[in-house]
């Protein structure tokens, strides 16, 4: 199998944007930090291999690996349309891509041409070369913009509340929120809230170039961090930041800050605010009134606008809010643990090795192998300690945890009350009963040779010598003088004898 440049994660990734976002090849690249060719070249291997979303969406990464990197079938050769001529035929009145397609297949009869659909594809693409700008036309529920306001508002203590922007591509529908920084974890849950507050998620989000959440801010290939793209893909949707120093490709947040700054912080300027709790309880009723304010050249308002375009074409909410997650990469080491915070947590021993990643959020830690979850633990800030999962130790591991003080005592007990109390003696000895787990065991196996009749003598006659260690016994029974020395329980034991403290007392 040939070694990929990108993660299977990030080629599903691109799957997923293209075929149920539906976003062009540019979006897609730029929210992914991947050329163009890349994007092309996977969506096509899907394409051949007969794949769409629903079948892709519960496939494992290795699965998928497979049925996209299998030698593909040579496509046969189609007869090139002239784009360029079409493209001026399509200038004249009436003209359609339809009757275009129809002449071409008729002028090639005898040859390989494409299909309507294929046909139409080949010519956008095409056509999309000869555009030198573009004017932005926001779809219904396509797009989200948010930003932070310039000015701040201060509070009693000395702080500064920053205020969170958002606003819909196609209504201007807006929202705001005070928060106390403008970290990455800021900027997240400040749009979870704005999701909320819309009740629904758009199919992009389009924020300027922070550092705090664009890990770089390339002019035409910015890439957002782990987290922001963790954070898209519970939302279903795609960061795609705009371009440094082009206000223009975020048009809809620039205005939705100036209105927010003149019609929501400008009303509150005179007003002293202990927290950022009561900057948002007053940010909210203004809010209200903004969205419901008429628009002066258009019908409606942000609210009535929002209602009727982009609501209806949001797509659904999660049924849990995002959690910050962080990420970190870690090693299994030979214990099969990692290490997050300098606390160990087990994966599947089989994974030994491998380099994994971790994912870590308030309450859990999960473990993942490339993308495909394969642990997952409640997060414990318990320096040097441990968190282990007994399925993800070898079967031999597994018995030994099994083993335990009452255990041993009751498999002696089903021997003979001498075996039991040679048992119990080698427990006693050690100041760890686990210590003596594997002398106990030896003794315990000497049944499957000689028998357990023998092995209760031959424990009777070593507690009369004042022994009980494994080799002793052994011997006795090796030389036969279990047999050679007729003794019973009753020569060495009575019913209340004060050695057999049961397994009541390990408990």
């Amino acid at each position: 199998m040939p070694v990929l440049r990108i993660t299977m994660r990030k080629i599903k990734e691109v799957l997923r944007l293209k075929l149920e976002a539906k976003l062009s090849h540019a979006q897609i690249a730029a929210a992914l930090n991947l050329s163009k060719g890349v994007v092309t070249k996977y969506v096509g291997l899907a394409a051949i291999a007969g794949l769409d979303w629903s079948a892709i969406q519960g496939q494992d990464e290795a699965t998928l690996e497979r049925q996209l990197l299998a030698a593909p079938k040579k496509p046969p050769a189609y007869v090139q349309p002239d784009y360029g001529r079409m493209h001026q035929e399509l200038r004249r009145k009436g003209m359609t891509l339809m009757l275009l397609w129809e002449e071409h297949r008729a002028d090639h009869a005898d040859s390989q041409t494409y299909s309507y659909t294929q046909f139409c594809v080949h010519y956008r693409r095409f056509a999309k070369l000869l555009k030198r700008s573009m004017r932005q036309i926001h779809r219904a529920g396509e797009k989200l913009f948010i930003d932070f306001a310039g000015p701040t508002m201060a509070l009693t203590d000395g702080s500064r509340a920053h205020i969170f922007v958002a606003a819909m591509g196609a209504s201007s529908y807006t929202f705001a929120c005070a928060t106390p920084s403008e970290t990455m974890i800021d900027w997240l849950e400040s749009t979870v809230r704005a999701l909320h507050f819309y009740g629904g998620v758009p199919q992009l989000i389009v924020p300027d170039n922070p550092r705090a959440i664009v890990a770089d801010a390339n002019r035409y290939e910015p890439r957002s961090n782990d987290t922001v793209l963790d954070f898209a893909r519970h939302y279903g949707t795609s960061v795609l930041p705009a371009r440094p120093y082009h206000p223009q490709d975020k048009a809809k947040a620039e205005s939705a800050v100036q209105i927010v700054e003149r019609w929501i912080m400008a009303r509150l300027r005179h007003q002293r605010f202990a927290s950022i709790h009561e900057v948002n309880a007053a940010i909210l009723p203004l809010l209200h009134q903004l969205n419901a304010r008429l628009f002066q050249k258009l019908p409606g308002s942000r609210a009535s606008t929002f209602l009727s375009l982009d609501a209806p074409a949001l797509m659904p909410l999660p049924l849990q809010r995002y959690e910050i997650a962080q990420f970190k990469t870690v090693k299994a080491h030979i214990d099969y643990h990692v290490e997050v915070e300098r606390h160990r947590y087990s994966v599947p021993h089989a994974l030994v090795g491998q380099v994994l990643e971790a994912r870590i959020t308030t309450h859990v830690v999960e473990i993942l192998h490339r993308g495909q979850r394969i642990a997952s633990h409640a997060r414990n800030r318990k320096q040097g300690g441990f968190t282990t999962v007994s399925s993800h130790m070898p079967a031999a591991h597994r018995a030994h945890m099994q083993w335990t003080p009452d255990r041993l005592i009751q498999w002696g007990l089903s021997i003979g009350p001498a075996t039991a109390e040679a048992v119990t003696q080698l427990l006693e000895k050690h100041r760890h009963p686990e210590h003596g787990y594997r002398a106990c065991l030896g003794l315990l196996s000497l049944a499957k040779r000689y028998g357990k009749p023998r092995l209760e003598v031959a424990c009777s006659v070593a507690l009369q010598m004042g022994t009980c260690q494994y080799r002793h016994v052994r011997d006795i029974l090796a030389n036969n003088r279990d047999t050679n020395n007729q003794v019973t329980t009753g020569d060495w034991i009575s019913p209340h004898h004060a050695h057999v403290r049961g397994p009541s007392y390990y408990q």
